[in-house]
């Protein structure tokens, strides 16, 4: 098994190197970015495993590099670091696509056991779906999960990482409602408790991407006062 390579875009030296002296301990190739700067010329120069990043940073800030990662094709985990008072940076990074944030002052022991819990995610979905990959179509929407490529029509449709999951989720179970918590479990997994209006800001920005009207939804139908399930054409003439 190939080492883990992680990216530590932290401006505070001491905790930058204690964070990268106990990552490399376990076994993970570790490398260390002072500032928002170095932080966004390093993302972008190599893929990496997992990058860890401080909202808070000289030069451009945590959000913004995360922001840009996320409008890239391909997929790396983002573990936030934040401080306790900046609740709206952690919504803000948490509905941009970060995966996991850890709360200064936090031990270096819960941060390594968080990036061990999202390593161990990220294998079990890859687990469970490389066996199985799927294709299928609702609709206009065809879904191909091995490629992860989505079409509506003749015409392919860009989505991030969390947009396809939520996508791939409803569409393989039609019919069924989900609850805003339910779906932040499925999707976006544990410590994101309490931030069900993310679940609301990624389904706005999918159905802006599916839907002929987003503002008149066809496939991902809100059930007032319990969530979302995703409606086939065939349940809307029966209804």
């Amino acid at each position: 098994m190939k080492e883990r390579s992680i990216l530590v875009v932290e401006d505070e030296h001491d905790i930058a190197e204690l964070i990268a002296l106990h990552l490399r301990d376990e076994g993970y190739q570790v490398t260390v970015a002072p500032d928002g700067h170095a932080g966004m010329r390093q993302a972008f120069a190599r893929s990496w495993d997992l990058v860890i990043l401080d909202l808070r940073l000289p030069g451009p800030d945590g959000l913004s590099i995360c922001k840009s990662l996320r409008a890239e094709k391909n997929y790396v985990p983002i573990l936030m670091l934040t401080s306790k008072s900046s609740e709206l940076d952690r919504v803000l990074g948490l509905e941009l696509g970060a995966d996991d944030y850890v709360t200064k002052p936090f031990s270096v022991s819960e941060l390594v056991a968080r990036v061990r819990s999202l390593f161990r995610r990220i294998d079990a979905v890859s687990r469970e779906h490389e066996p199985q990959p799927v294709s299928l179509s609702v609709g206009d929407i065809s879904i191909d999960s091995a490629s992860r490529e989505v079409r509506v029509g003749q015409t392919r449709v860009e989505l991030t990482a969390r947009e396809f999951d939520l996508l791939l989720h409803f569409a393989t179970h039609p019919g069924r409602v989900f609850s805003r918590a339910q779906l932040l479990d499925s999707i976006w997994g544990f410590g994101h408790e309490g931030y069900e209006h993310t679940v609301n800001s990624h389904i706005n920005r999918l159905r802006g991407k599916i839907e002929p009207d987003s503002e008149h939804p066809q496939y991902i139908v809100t059930v007032w006062g319990v969530g979302y399930k995703m409606e086939t054409p065939a349940q809307r003439r029966n209804t």
